[in-house]
């Protein structure tokens, strides 16, 4: 398996423990009926963490889309490197530290993080025109 695969599946498993860590957190704020209830109107019976571990969720939702177009871009057009492997684990790492960072409102560093992973995302797809 190529470093990108490899990084990709690791990008499957924090987003599993990102659910699993929303879900935890939903759960501890409206009980287990809650949660396999319809979840209508939930916003004021959450904390903030969990309100903040379900917009983590949504944004790690969000942006593992184009990641997972990087990883093929620089996989089928064989544009696979040493950058383009170092691209997809700092995405890795990034991602792994976004969810904490937003959680606990790691004010700007989330921000930053972000970024990081998201201009790695970027220079992979550049990479795979080359």
């Amino acid at each position: 398996m190529t470093p990108e695969l490899s990084a990709l599946a690791a990008t499957v498993l924090i987003h599993v423990v990102t659910v699993i860590w929303s879900q935890r957190a939903l759960e501890a704020d409206i009980g287990r009926d809650g949660n396999v209830g319809t979840r209508e109107n939930l916003d004021e019976r959450l904390s903030e963490r969990c309100n903040r571990l379900r917009r983590a969720l949504a944004n790690h939702t969000e942006n593992i889309g184009p990641f997972i177009i990087a990883v093929l871009l620089v996989t089928l057009t064989d544009s696979a490197s040493s950058f383009t492997a170092i691209c997809a684990w700092t995405y890795v790492a990034a991602r792994a530290l976004y969810v904490p960072a937003y959680a606990f409102a790691w004010v700007p560093w989330r921000s930053v993080i972000y970024v990081i992973g998201l201009l790695a995302t970027l220079l992979m797809i550049g990479a795979s025109f080359f």
